[in-house]
């Protein structure tokens, strides 16, 4: 085919694309067109972005010195202020935009700041000179006051246009700095998306443990909150992260007497500092947050890379100096599993992975880091040689974890049918007896529970599978969506006996399994979806006795020395009446297994000689199970009307009960 053939070919296009489609978006228009591109979206996270970018400008001011106080303020209304005292936005005339103040090209032009060349901030959270005039695009209105030379100066905007020139409202001669206040707009977020105060608050309090040197003010309208959160407060942190892990701890246990932090300056070429705070707690899940001038980068980056080189090397280090041969094999993933860990750099010019910031990736950070953290690890190990010993050895037992997840073990159980391979979930941790008699299976709701759970068993009997909240309702769910979900293959593969008619019961790795869950409304309708799943997929289990249901307590009460635990409301009445007539009780009311400690959780739950459980059975009788099967049926099946007619018929007697009790 020729080429003129090729063209005559094509059908017309032109009058559906030609010059008059290529769209020129000018000033803001581009932000409000696809916020998302500027601000990861326009859900809630996204809202609270804008916030975070004003108060960043405000914590560049504090950082670089000019600034020492700021004040964070929501009123009704989605209406957000935040005050520094700072140097204030320039506000003289712009020199390449005639009639235009500096402070008007900062609101209305993207790319226009002053950070780009480092002259006017060292180190900054601010980039690409988008932040505020991104925030000042996606609101319905924002008015910016500035004091500079002791005069006031205001301009109002309205979704990224200007309403009129900057003002000079007059003298102001004991106040300084800027002030912004803005209304996030409805047209982008909806109508329903309002500022969280508990985010609010949580936000402007982390930059105070980020900055020594800054006093942050909350302030909010009492009228829009709906939890504990406090309408004012005053936030500063002479210790830092230190201040902030230690807060964070609560006083819980850790591996270590203490916890590990501390604080390098580089000055100089390499201007900038590392600060960081680390602990290993007894049961943890681990959590990690990761800085970088103020700015949260929460998928980490080279920063986080030279914070895990630092403690692998220093442990490493530390297990061949105590002649520990293993340590050689350890890993990142040894030393951070279930620790709780804060790092905040300042480097200048630092590159992100994008607008949001959420990856840092400036090369030069791991090098920085690791610098400043390595010979701290190795005083800190080898200062307290029993504190270095306990924190390795914790280490090891977690590297051991991470070796028996990896490899493809022979379960040596003597069973009629084991001497065989299997391929174990990797959240299951196993017990270490060879056969199934007296052991037991933990199935418990969530990595928190889990962590106690680890801690508070018999490492030889008891093995613990956590699984994510609530599974799948295997009475309404069909064969193939059964077969696709993962937390129902990870426990038919740790029981290993098979489902349906190809459960066999005499494979069982386990000669007790253990439903585990809270104490509370959410913990019974998990428990239900296992009783159910068991029910229809494992009934011959039930029938012979291996399902139990554990009875954690709901509340511990304290009378002087004494404690005892209460499974619910009317035993805690019982017991307040009976046992502590009289005196002064302290009420601790568990939220979830994950806020026991193992001590309380093994005394309480787990221990064979002091827990209670339920065994779950099902009738002998043909007509009592068709009865059960209907009742499961009813409850937990397809049809919603089964469940409102079960809840009409049985709502008086369930009222008539707790007045009893």
């Amino acid at each position: 085919m020729s080429d003129d053939d090729l063209f005559a070919s094509s059908p017309k296009t032109t009058s559906d694309y030609d010059a008059s489609s290529i769209e020129v978006l000018e000033g803001l228009e581009p932000v409000r067109r696809r916020p998302g591109m500027y601000i990861g979206g326009t859900d809630e996270r996204a809202l609270h972005h804008l916030a975070a970018e004003v108060l960043d400008n405000s914590m560049d001011e504090a950082v670089a010195g000019h600034a020492n106080r700021i004040e964070v303020t929501l009123e009704a209304g989605n209406r957000l202020t935040i005050v520094d005292n700072g140097r204030g936005m320039p506000v003289d005339p712009h020199p390449k935009f005639p009639g235009k103040s500096a402070l008007e090209v900062i609101l209305s032009m993207l790319h226009s700041g002053g950070k780009f060349e480092g002259k006017a901030y060292a180190t900054s959270g601010g980039l690409h000179g988008v932040g505020i005039s991104v925030v000042n695009a996606l609101s319905k209105d924002t008015v910016i006051e500035v004091v500079r030379n002791k005069t006031l100066y205001r301009q109002s905007f309205s979704r990224g246009q200007t309403l009129g020139p900057l003002e000079a409202l007059g003298p102001m001669p004991n106040r300084r700095g800027t002030s912004v206040t803005f209304t996030p707009d409805d047209e982008i977020f909806g109508p329903e998306m309002h500022f969280k105060p508990a985010r609010l608050y949580k936000l402007a309090r982390s930059k105070a443990y980020l900055f020594a040197g800054v006093e942050i003010r909350w302030k909010c309208d009492p009228g829009i909150i709906t939890d504990d959160t406090p309408a004012e407060a005053v936030f500063q942190f002479p210790g830092g992260l230190a201040d902030h892990l230690r807060d964070q701890l609560g006083g819980r246990e850790c591996a270590t007497a203490d916890f590990f932090s501390g604080r390098q300056d580089f000055p100089g070429e390499n201007q900038g500092r590392v600060e960081w705070a680390v602990a290993w707690p007894l049961w943890s899940d681990g959590s990690y947050s990761w800085y970088c001038n103020t700015i949260p980068t929460p998928d980490g980056g080279t920063h986080e890379a030279g914070l895990r080189t630092a403690l692998v090397k220093g442990v490493r280090a530390f297990g061949e100096l105590v002649g520990q041969k293993k340590a050689k094999d350890i890993t990142s993933e040894d030393v951070m599993t279930g620790s709780e860990l804060m790092l905040s750099v300042f480097i200048r010019e630092p590159q992100f992975q994008s607008q949001t910031k959420d990856r840092l990736t400036s090369p030069e950070a791991a090098t920085l880091v690791e610098r400043a953290v390595r010979d701290h690890v190795d005083h800190f190990l080898s200062d307290n040689m029993e504190r270095g010993k306990a924190l390795l050895g914790y280490i090891l037992e977690r590297m051991d974890e991470r070796l028996r997840r990896k490899a493809e073990r022979e379960v040596k159980r003597k069973t009629a049918t084991s001497a065989r391979k299997l391929r174990l979930p990797g959240k299951l941790t196993d017990c270490a007896a060879d056969s199934p008699e007296g052991t037991e299976i933990f199935i418990v709701e969530g990595d928190s529970a889990g962590g106690s759970a680890k801690q508070a068993r018999d490492r030889k009997t008891q093995a613990i599978l956590p699984i994510r909240g609530k599974i799948l309702n295997v009475a309404s769910a069909t064969s193939a969506k059964i077969l696709a979900n993962q937390e129902i293959a990870d426990l038919v593969q740790a029981l290993g006996c098979g489902t349906r008619k190809d459960c066999l019961p005499d494979n069982l790795r386990y000669e007790r399994i253990v439903i585990m869950t809270d104490a509370d409304v959410d913990g019974a309708h998990i428990a239900t979806l296992l009783m159910t799943f068991f029910f229809q997929e494992m009934p011959e289990l039930v029938r012979r006795g291996h399902l139990y249901l554990a009875q954690p307590p709901l509340y511990r009460l304290t009378a002087g020395t004494r404690s005892l635990y209460a499974m619910d409301d009317a035993a805690r009445a019982r017991i307040e009446a009976k046992e502590f007539k009289g005196k002064k009780v302290d009420v601790a009311r568990f939220k979830g297994l994950g806020e026991m400690n193992p001590m309380q959780l093994r005394e309480t739950t787990m221990d064979p000689k002091t827990r209670q459980m339920l065994r779950i059975t099902l009738p002998q009788e043909y007509e009592e199970r068709a009865g059960v099967k209907d009742l499961v049926d009813r409850l937990m099946g397809t049809n919603p009307a089964h469940r409102f007619a079960f809840i009409q018929e049985n709502a008086a007697r369930m009222d008539e009960a707790a007045i009893d009790a």
